[in-house]
């Protein structure tokens, strides 16, 4: 069993890429059946965390720009 999945990593949400990596992880612990195939799944974990990052640094935006209206309104 492989857990590559066809889906675009651009287009998985937060949950489904960290979901999906945690299988790409564990298979690749296990052991790929071939060298191939644990290239193929070391490239997709590479690329899932990307996402994650991406995710994660985008809601750190969010979180800095809630945080500096919020001051910004305190001090008015």
């Amino acid at each position: 069993m492989s857990a590559l999945n066809d889906t675009p990593v651009e287009t998985l949400s937060f949950e489904a890429a960290r979901d999906e990596l945690v299988k790409v992880v564990a298979e690749l612990e296990q052991g790929a059946p071939t060298l191939e195939q644990s290239l193929a799944l070391w490239e997709r974990g590479e690329a899932l965390a990307a996402r994650c990052e991406e995710w994660l640094l985008g809601a750190k935006r969010r979180l800095d720009a809630a945080r500096a209206a919020a001051s910004d309104e305190a001090d008015a």
